[in-house]
Formats: C-alpha cells, sequence, structure tokens
C-alpha cells in the first residue's frame, strides 16, 4: 500500500484577476525545467466559466509558487462553437523544441441535456507561454458509439505514437433528483495527436451500482516498466469524487487498485468532502501528484509525495 505525505496547498486566486476569481481546476504539470514546474490550470470567472493558465513551481519544493499567468493561455471559443461556455485544460503533451499540445475539454450547454463534453486542441511553440487554438471544431467529435461525451484527455507520445485515455460515454442518470453523466474511461491512439478514431477500447468501467463516472484519467510510466493511472471516481452515495488508482503492463490492460493508492480525503481540510484530479509527475526521483478537494477545487490545487510503497 502506498504511503502519502500531503504537502498541502499551493495555490488558489485571490480575485484579483477578472478572468481567475475563483478555482484552480484539473493541474497537469510538465518539467518546464531543471528548476521549474508548470501546473496548468483551469481558473474560474464570476460567472463561473473557465479558462486555462498556469502555476509555476519550484522543482525542489512544489510549494513554492515562482509565477502565476496574468493572462489566460486560450480565451473562450467563437458563439455556438463547442467551447463557448468554458475550457478545461486536462493535459500537456511536451514534443520538445518548444512544442507542446495542449487537450482541453470544451463544454457545451444543452437543452435537452445538461451538456456535453468534447475534447479539443490548443499548440504552443514557445514552450508553453502561448497558445493558439488547433481548430474551432473538437478532435473528439460526438459520435454514435460515444454521444455525450468524449472529454477528460490526457495523452502521453509514446512507443512512437500518441496514446490517449479519456473519458466517454453516452448516457445521463438520475442521482438525487439530478441529472449526471454516466461515462468510463478509454483509450485510443493517433499518429499525429490530432486524427483519432471515433470511438475507444473501454479500459476501466463501472463496475459497482454506487459508481457512475470517472473523472480525468492521468498515466505515467512506472521506473521498472509498466504504467500508473491515477483517475477519479464518482459514486452516488457520496455525492462527490474520490481517487482511484491503476496499473498495467502495457497501457491498454489495467488492474484496478483503488484501494493500494491510499490517498483520501482529511477532515476539517479543504479536502474534506472530495479529492479528486490528481497528476503525477518524477521530479528527481520522488513521485508528486497534484490535485483538487471540496469543489472542484474551489479553494485551489494542493500536492502530495509519495514517502513509500
Amino acid at each position: 500500500m502506498m504511503q502519502w505525505k500531503k504537502l498541502g496547498l499551493i495555490f488558489g486566486p485571490n480575485g484579483l484577476m477578472p478572468w481567475a476569481i475563483s478555482h484552480a481546476m484539473v493541474p497537469t504539470p510538465i518539467r518546464l525545467s531543471d528548476k521549474v514546474i508548470r501546473v496548468f490550470v483551469t481558473f474560474c470567472d464570476i460567472k463561473g466559466i473557465g479558462r486555462p493558465g498556469y502555476v509555476d513551481v519550484s522543482a525542489a519544493n512544489p510549494l513554492k509558487v515562482l509565477d502565476v499567468s496574468k493572462n489566460p493561455l486560450l480565451d473562450l471559443g467563437k458563439r455556438g462553437t463547442f467551447d463557448e461556455n468554458g475550457l478545461l485544460t486536462c493535459s500537456v503533451t511536451d514534443l520538445g523544441d518548444g512544442k507542446l499540445y495542449m487537450y482541453y475539454v470544451g463544454f457545451e450547454l444543452g437543452t435537452k441535456i445538461r451538456y456535453r463534453l468534447l475534447t479539443g486542441l490548443a499548440i504552443s511553440k514557445d514552450g508553453g507561454n502561448t497558445f493558439i487554438r488547433h481548430s474551432t471544431t473538437p478532435l473528439l467529435e460526438r459520435s454514435s458509439a460515444e454521444l455525450y461525451f468524449r472529454g477528460g484527455p490526457y495523452c502521453l507520445y509514446d512507443r512512437q505514437c500518441f496514446r490517449m485515455w479519456y473519458v466517454a460515454g453516452s448516457e445521463w442518470m438520475n442521482v438525487d433528483g439530478k441529472d449526471m453523466p454516466v461515462y468510463d474511461i478509454r483509450y485510443i491512439e493517433s499518429n499525429d495527436g490530432i486524427h483519432w478514431p471515433d470511438r475507444g477500447e473501454v479500459q476501466i468501467s463501472i463496475t459497482e451500482p454506487d459508481e457512475h463516472g470517472f473523472g480525468r484519467p492521468s498515466v505515467i510510466p512506472k521506473k521498472n516498466g509498466g504504467y500508473r493511472m491515477f483517475y477519479s471516481v464518482r459514486r452516488r452515495s457520496l455525492g462527490a469524487y474520490r481517487l482511484g488508482y491503476a496499473e498495467s503492463s502495457d497501457g491498454k490492460n489495467w488492474k484496478r487498485m483503488d484501494q493500494y493508492l491510499n490517498l483520501d480525503v482529511s477532515p476539517g481540510s479543504f479536502d474534506s468532502e472530495a479529492i479528486m484530479y490528481a497528476a503525477p509527475i518524477e521530479v528527481d526521483g520522488k513521485l508528486f501528484v497534484f490535485y483538487n478537494g471540496n469543489e472542484f477545487g474551489s479553494s485551489g490545487f494542493a500536492v502530495a509525495v509519495l514517502e513509500h510503497e
């Protein structure tokens, strides 16, 4: 069983930037340099609409904030497009020479359904300081097999191809009088990171009546081979996310090991009711995970370090 040390909250908006009044959702770290980890997050304005930004922290001490983006890395999409009501950064793939692919979810409000979540792409050529939207249409468009949700993407360039784990589904479930999305974790591959199949292979599915969805998976290679996956699990009885964990030898056949993760809520803290959106990064031999707590990161994002397993 893993043993973690929670190091605490790193950053939450102070309300001074109009586009970043609250939240710092879905932390997504990359190693910017020997000294800097850039954590991409989504901030919310006063209406709760999200735009992506970043927080740079020290690689030697992730609690030390070095810089915060002054402007959104990407603004809302044009009226009528899939990302007109908010963007949620979920994955940033470093392709070298300053080129980054940012995969994000666009929120499209519905009339017969509450919303639709589809995946878009923005590209940086300056190491993540600025991004340009690849297209006004989603990379992962709705399909007959994945009708409402093709979101929560996490992409690695691995084994000479782009490998993506994401959440997808075509159903809603009534939970305590409110329609809630139902989806599982799926897998697809691409030669260029832009053109993807219209359906994925199910990797982790709902196994208990109490479960009805998963949050953004994040995958990292293990030192001695194989892969780790961190994800979030939404349960009817709790009404909030908890963290899940799985391992695989090839990234396609996963063994759920949720209890092995041993990283849960802390009474009386910012993560007393929920813990979610964990994203791992190896830093000089240490495994850190950045994550959110209650209300989808309303207090900001935090970090924990693996002490032993």
